[in-house]
């Protein structure tokens, strides 16, 4: 299956949490919050957004938002632009 966004949406790939603490502690799922971190896959049609959300960027989303959706067997997440909190640079 492909998705492909319209006008200011973004099509997120989540990047999930470690399991493990640095200190070994493992981290039991109940435990755990929601990821806020993506790989961008695709970038809808508005123009703006293009020059700013590349694919396979790194971004910082809110904690509930978006759309979630399973594709391939892993976890996205279809988010509007206003839901991007940032681009992680690294």
């Amino acid at each position: 299956m492909k998705i492909k966004p319209l006008d200011d949406r973004v099509l997120i790939e989540i990047i999930p949490e470690q399991n493990k603490t640095q200190s070994g502690i493992i981290i039991p799922d109940t435990a755990k919050e929601k990821p806020k971190v993506g790989k961008v896959v695709a970038v809808g049609t508005d123009e703006d957004l293009k020059k700013l959300i590349k694919k396979n960027m790194k971004v910082l989303f809110g904690k509930y938002s978006g759309e979630e959706i399973k594709m391939n067997g892993k976890d996205h997440l279809l988010l509007q632009r206003s839901d991007i909190l940032g681009i992680i640079e690294e």
